[in-house]
C-alpha cells in the first residue's frame, strides 16, 4: 500500500531514510515512540489533499505532525502509521495591520511569527516555553493555551479562519477574516483541539492584537499557597486591565531550575515555599508602573509576599521568564518525569501536590515539583525520579487513577491544555466528559473519518 504513495508526494517531500525517520518518530519527552516508515512532507495545500486522498482510499493510517512537543503522545504513531509533517508550509501570507490579521501556513514556527508580528507592532495572542519549535497548526490542533491565556483568551477565541484538509482530500476553505459571520456552524472550532483526528490544517488566520508599549514583570516570593492565593486576588484588584499573566512555582521546581539558572531572590533566602511571577501589559509606562508599584507595597505590607523584585529593564523581564520557562527541560533532564497537566478550583489547586507526596513517602528519592498558570487553575504537577529515566510501574500505580478521581471529585480536568492524545484518551467518558458527549463525539469522527485514518488510536477512546 505504501508503494504508490510516492507518486502522490514527489520524492524531494517524502523521507524513508532510517535515520532522519527517527526524530519523528519520538515525541518531546522521549516516552512515546513509532514504527513510521515514512514521512511525508508536503509543500502545498493540494499535496496535503493528494496524499490525504489516497491513504483514504487505500485505509492507510496518517498521524498529522507540526513541530511534534507535545507531551501526550498525539504527534508520534501508535504503529506504522504514516506520518504528514506541515513543517513546509510555512509561508507567511499576508498582514492585515490596520485589523491585526494574521495569515500563514500550518507549519510556520510560534516564535518566528511572534517575533515578525512584533516588526508590525502586534502579538501573537499565545505564548508557550516551546514557541522556538512549536508550529501554529499543531497550536491550533491541541488547543494550546500558555502563559497569557487569562489576558487573551484561548485559541477559540483568536482563531478568525483556517483552511483544512478533510480525510477524503477535500479542502475545505474556512479562511474568511470577517470578525462577524453568523451563517451556519462555525465549522473552525470542530478543528481547534481535534488533535489531527478530524482533518489536516493547513492555512490560519489569527488576531493578533497591538503590541503594548508597556510591559512590567515582578518576581515574588509566598511562604504559603494562601498567600499566592491572597497575592493573585490582589493582582486582580489592583492590577485589572493590565493585569497579563500570573505564573506560580513551588520550591521544589525552583530547586532544580537552580542548578542551572540563577534565580534571584534565591540570593537572599534560599526557603521560600513558593515564587509567583506577575506581569504587566499597557500603553502608558508611568500608569502601569504606578499601578504595579502601589500592587507591590499592599501584598508587602499585608505579609503574603516576604520578597521580590521588579524588572529593571527589558533584559530582566525576559531573565525573569526565563526561569518559568525553564521549569519543564530542566526537570525533564533530572529523571523519568510522571507529567500531568490538570484544572482545579483555586481551594484545592495545591493540596494535591501535598497528597501526591504524602503517597510517594515510600520512594523517598522522588520530587513532587509544581508550576504552573495559577490565574486561570491550571497546574503542571510534575513528578521526578531522579536519576532514573524509567517508567517505574509502581510509583505510577500510586499515581493513576488516584490523581484522577482526586480532580473529577473535585470538578476539575485532567486535561488542561496539553489534551489527550495517546496518553488520557483512555479516560474519556470515565474521567472527563459524559458518555452522551463521546457518543456524539464519536459520530462527529465517524461523519468525517469513516475509514478511520487520520491520528488513529489517539483521541477518543480506542
Amino acid at each position: 500500500d505504501y508503494k504508490n504513495l510516492p507518486q502522490r508526494a514527489p520524492a524531494s517531500i517524502v523521507v524513508i531514510d532510517s535515520k532522519e525517520l527517527e526524530k519523528y518518530n519520538s515525541d518531546w519527552t522521549g516516552q512515546y515512540k513509532g514504527a513510521s516508515r515514512i514521512v511525508c512532507r508536503p509543500q502545498s495545500t493540494e499535496e496535503v489533499a493528494s496524499i490525504l486522498e489516497y491513504c483514504n482510499k487505500e485505509k492507510i493510517g496518517v498521524v498529522p505532525q507540526a513541530g511534534n512537543t507535545g507531551v501526550v503522545g498525539g504527534s508520534v504513531p501508535v504503529h506504522d502509521e504514516i506520518i504528514l509533517s506541515v513543517e513546509r508550509l510555512n509561508e507567511i501570507h499576508s498582514f492585515d495591520a490596520i485589523n491585526g490579521i494574521l495569515q500563514c501556513g500550518a507549519g510556520c514556527i510560534l516564535q518566528t511569527l511572534q517575533e515578525k508580528v512584533a516588526s508590525w507592532n502586534h502579538l501573537m495572542p499565545i505564548d508557550l516555553g516551546a514557541k522556538g519549535t512549536c508550529m501554529i497548526g499543531g497550536n491550533i490542533a491541541t488547543n494550546a493555551g500558555g502563559q497569557y491565556y487569562y489576558r487573551f483568551g484561548s485559541i477559540h477565541a483568536n482563531i478568525i479562519g483556517l483552511e483544512v484538509v478533510l480525510p477524503n482530500g477535500t479542502i475545505l476553505d474556512l479562511m474568511s477574516t470577517n470578525r462577524k459571520d453568523n451563517t451556519g456552524y462555525d465549522l473552525k472550532h470542530l478543528f481547534v483541539g481535534s488533535e489531527g483526528t478530524l482533518g489536516v490544517v493547513t492555512k490560519v488566520a489569527l488576531n493578533c492584537p497591538s503590541l503594548p508599549s508597556a510591559r512590567n514583570v515582578a518576581f515574588l516570593a509566598c511562604n504559603s499557597f494562601e498567600s499566592v492565593c491572597q497575592t493573585l486576588s490582589f493582582a486582580k484588584e489592583e492590577l485589572g486591565e493590565v493585569l497579563a499573566a500570573f505564573e506560580f512555582m513551588d520550591k521544589q521546581v525552583l530547586d532544580q531550575v537552580a542548578t542551572e539558572k540563577t534565580i534571584p531572590l534565591k540570593i537572599r533566602n534560599e526557603n521560600y515555599n513558593f515564587c509567583v511571577l506577575v506581569e504587566t501589559q499597557g500603553s502608558n509606562r508611568e500608569h502601569d508602573t504606578a499601578k504595579l508599584e502601589s500592587f507591590l507595597e499592599q501584598v508587602m505590607d499585608s505579609g503574603h509576599v516576604v520578597d521580590g523584585i521588579l524588572a529593571q529593564d527589558t533584559k530582566q523581564v525576559y531573565e525573569m521568564w526565563e526561569i518559568r520557562e525553564s521549569c519543564n527541560p530542566i526537570i525533564k533532564s533530572k529523571g523519568y518525569n510522571y507529567k500531568y497537566d490538570i484544572s482545579l478550583p483555586l481551594s484545592a489547586y495545591y493540596d494535591i501536590a501535598k497528597k501526591m507526596r504524602e503517597r510517594l513517602l515510600p520512594f523517598p528519592d522522588v520530587i513532587v515539583a509544581n508550576w504552573g498558570h495559577v490565574i486561570d487553575g491550571n497546574l503542571h504537577l510534575n513528578i521526578i525520579t531522579p536519576g532514573n529515566f524509567e517508567v517505574d510501574s509502581q510509583i505510577k500505580g500510586m499515581i493513576e487513577p488516584f490523581l484522577f478521581e482526586y480532580v473529577v471529585a473535585q470538578n476539575g480536568s485532567i486535561s488542561a491544555e496539553h489534551g489527550l492524545g495517546q496518553s488520557k484518551n483512555k479516560y474519556l467518558g470515565k474521567y472527563a466528559k459524559s458518555e452522551a458527549a463521546v457518543t456524539i463525539m464519536r459520530s462527529l469522527k465517524d461523519s468525517f473519518d469513516p475509514n478511520g485514518i487520520m491520528n488513529p488510536e489517539k483521541f477518543l477512546p480506542s
